[in-house]
């Protein structure tokens, strides 16, 4: 599959925001990094072994906390459920702020709405859950 005219709308999108995409483009093609606030924002684009082609976005939120497990847990499952289009996953010891789609079908605004959509939930979950959970 073609994927450089998602590499291009997807860079035409971080443009939109201000960004310089060349100052975001990651090690490999279709991958950018780039930051909303405190967040760290990543974005991928690409394609499996059999054939099938995904546009994701990303952000760490928290590291686990070592004690309260099953509270940070439940409250993170209940925030899960007030989220639009996104989901808090689990990777090793992070909390993440998720979204991916077939790359079939996508188009600027879906790209350009996914980007915010995870920077801003990542902007300002990032800072709450570090308020509360990993207090200095």
């Amino acid at each position: 599959m073609d994927l450089k005219p998602y590499f291009e709308m997807t860079e035409a999108c971080i443009q939109d925001l201000g960004i310089s995409p060349e100052q975001t483009r990651g090690d490999k093609p279709g991958q950018w990094d780039l930051y909303k606030g405190s967040a760290h924002v990543m974005i991928d684009i690409f394609e499996m072994d059999n054939g099938w082609a995904y546009f994701q976005c990303l952000a760490p939120i928290i590291k686990i906390p070592a004690d309260l497990k099953i509270e940070f847990y439940e409250e993170i499952l209940e925030k899960n459920h007030q989220l639009f289009g996104v989901a808090m996953t689990k990777f090793n010891d992070w909390i993440y702020i998720k979204t991916i789609r077939e790359i079939e079908g996508i188009d600027k605004s879906e790209i350009a709405a996914q980007i915010k959509r995870i920077g801003n939930y990542a902007d300002e979950l990032d800072d709450f859950y570090k308020n509360k959970y990993h207090k200095e």
